[in-house]
C-alpha cells in the first residue's frame, strides 16, 4: 500500500471500510458465511462438502459471483486505463444499487451474490503491473505487512509505515461495525446506503487525478 502515491491512501481505507460495511450485511443475511471474506467462504466450502452440501453449495456460489466481480472489474478497468480508480468504484456502485433494487423482490442469494460481485469488483480498485496491490476485503496481508512496518520502526527504519496498514485494517473492522448497527434497523436501506457510499467514493477517486496506465503504480 505504501507504494501507492500518498494521496490514494485515504481512498483505500475508505474502500476498505465500504467493504467492511458490506461483508457485515451479507454476514447477517447469510447467517455465517460471508461476500468478501473468501477464505472463510472457502473454508465453509470445505466443510460444507464433507457435512452439510447446501452450505457447500452457497459458498461456492458467493465464491463465483466474487470471482466474476473481479473479471468484470478487470476488464472495466483496464478499457479506463489513467480512470482506473473511479472505473472500479462506479462498477460497485452499480452493482450495490442493483442489489438494492433486487432486496426483498428477487431470492436471497440474488442479492447476496450482486454483494458478493461488488466486493470482488472493489479489489480492482489498486492495481500495479496488472495485478491487485492492495487487497481492500481480505486483512491477513494487511496485518502481516502492519506487523513487518512495525518490526522495521522498531530496529530503526521508517517510524510510521506501518499507519497506513492499520488504516486499511481499522476501516474494514469500523465499515463492519457501521454495516451491523445500521442493517438490521433499515434493511434494504443499508443496501443503498452502500452504494450511494460507493459512489461518493468514486466522485473522490476522479478528483485525485488519473494514473498514468503504464506506470508500475497506479
Amino acid at each position: 500500500m505504501i507504494r501507492h502515491p500518498k494521496r490514494f491512501w485515504t481512498l483505500a481505507a475508505g474502500v476498505s471500510a465500504l467493504a467492511g460495511y458490506v461483508d457485515a450485511i451479507g454476514f447477517l443475511k447469510l447467517g455465517g458465511l460471508f461476500v468478501s471474506f473468501m477464505s472463510g467462504n472457502s473454508t465453509r466450502l470445505g466443510v460444507g462438502i464433507a457435512r452439510d452440501p447446501a452450505v457447500a453449495v452457497a459458498a461456492a456460489g458467493l465464491v463465483a459471483a466474487f470471482v466474476g466481480g473481479v473479471v468484470g472489474g478487470t476488464l472495466v478497468t483496464t478499457a479506463a486505463r489513467t480512470r482506473r480508480k473511479p472505473a472500479a468504484l462506479a462498477c460497485v456502485a452499480v452493482l450495490l444499487a442493483i442489489a438494492a433494487g433486487v432486496d426483498g423482490r428477487w431470492p436471497e442469494s440474488a442479492t447476496t451474490a450482486l454483494l458478493a460481485a461488488a466486493m470482488g469488483a472493489a479489489n480492482t480498485t489498486f492495481q500495479r503491473g496488472g495485478e491487485v496491490s492492495v487487497g481492500v476485503t481480505y486483512m491477513t496481508g494487511t496485518l502481516v505487512k502492519l506487523g513487518q512496518r512495525l518490526a522495521a520502526a522498531i530496529r530503526g527504519g521508517s517510524r510510521w509505515a506501518w499507519l497506513p496498514y492499520l488504516a486499511l485494517w481499522g476501516g474494514l473492522v469500523a465499515g463492519a461495525g457501521i454495516g451491523a448497527t445500521l442493517y438490521p434497523r433499515i434493511g434494504t436501506a443499508g443496501i443503498a446506503a452502500a452504494a450511494g457510499a460507493a459512489a461518493l467514493l468514486t466522485v473522490y477517486a476522479a478528483l485525485l487525478g488519473p494514473v498514468d496506465p503504464y506506470a508500475a503504480d497506479g
